[in-house]
């Protein structure tokens, strides 16, 4: 198993040195690909839906299915050591593919930047590149506030999901998480359009992000003091206010970040015409400028931490097993 072990940790490395393209990158490929299958499948009917995700995501898995196989295959019975490297490399490859850590923490430290200069209108230009929220209403702290919630979501979503599942099932996990994590973003949020439509794709991201996202919370509460935080109070308040967050997922990452911060999130979101009053969450004071870099250096971390335990956990079935049957 270390060829997988070893492509996860270099394709996270290949995430930070090498940017993403502005065109024809796979995601953005099979986002095109996905909302032309919408466009065929589209009805107002949840067997639509869990029918157009059942496809793109079973696609999606079965293309990282076919390259594993077809690696295999290309080695030959005798080149054990080729179809190693291949495999090594292909994995590495989908986990440059899979991640967006990166370009999560370049677009929040722009948004810091932008706020710094006291340049608000060019903050609230590069916001909806985050998150969905209305940056017209938003003064400097409420993009603040917007953009770490976005770094401590999105963190579980973009790099820590793909790992996780990578270490599971290899490159079908990679390819598969990757794509229901973007149905998610393109149909799983409620709508007149998506209500129904989109409800097998957002219910497959929480059940694809249920452990990815605790993993963040444990990993975020660990690096605490990396930014002046206190793991014990980030532990209390991921525990205390984890739960009250809408989603099942984020708010355990943003809990998490709320602690490990000593900062206080949550309250009302403008979703376009929509509004929303969220609990608020951690006990500090509301996020600034300066803020957004510190949740950056903590979703670092977390990502750090995420490569190793997603390599740890892809070796493990290659460990010689001890007496008993125990690795």
């Amino acid at each position: 198993m270390w060829p997988t072990s070893a492509g996860l940790i270099a394709g996270a490395v290949l995430d930070r040195l090498i940017p993403d393209p502005r065109r024809g990158h796979p995601v953005a490929v099979f986002g095109s690909a996905a909302a032309r299958l919408e466009q065929v499948l589209y009805r107002p009917s949840r067997a639509r839906g869990a029918l157009f995700t059942a496809l793109a995501v079973g696609t999606a898995a079965g293309l990282g299915a076919g390259l594993g196989a077809a690696v295999e295959r290309a080695a030959g019975p005798t080149g054990r050591a080729a179809a190693a490297s291949a495999t090594a490399a292909a994995t590495a490859g989908a986990t440059w593919a899979a991640l967006g850590g990166a370009m999560l923490a370049r677009e929040a430290e722009a948004i810091a930047d932008a706020l710094e200069s006291g340049d608000l209108d060019e903050a609230r230009r590069r916001l909806p590149g985050l998150c969905g929220r209305d940056p017209s209403v938003l003064d400097e702290k409420g993009i603040a506030r917007a953009t770490v919630e976005s770094v401590a979501e999105n963190t579980s979503d973009a790099v820590v999901g793909p790992l996780v599942w990578g270490a599971l099932l290899g490159l079908p996990g990679l390819l598969g998480y990757r794509a229901a994590n973007t149905l998610d973003a393109m149909v799983g949020h409620r709508s007149e359009r998506y209500e129904r439509f989109g409800a097998a794709s957002a219910r497959l991201d929480d059940v694809a992000n249920w452990a990815p996202s605790r993993l963040t919370a444990l990993l975020a509460c660990a690096a605490a003091p990396l930014v002046g935080g206190s793991p014990r109070r980030a532990l209390r308040v991921t525990a205390r206010d984890g739960d009250r967050h809408p989603s099942p997922n984020s708010g355990r990452c943003e809990a998490a970040f709320a602690g490990a911060l000593d900062l206080r999130l949550g309250g009302t979101n403008r979703y376009g015409d929509r509004v929303e009053h969220r609990p608020e969450l951690g006990e500090g004071r509301h996020p600034e400028a300066a803020d957004i870099r510190r949740a950056v250096a903590l979703a670092r971390a977390v990502d750090a931490g995420a490569a190793a335990v997603a390599a740890a956990v892809a070796v493990l079935p290659a460990l010689p097993a001890l007496p008993g049957g125990r690795r």
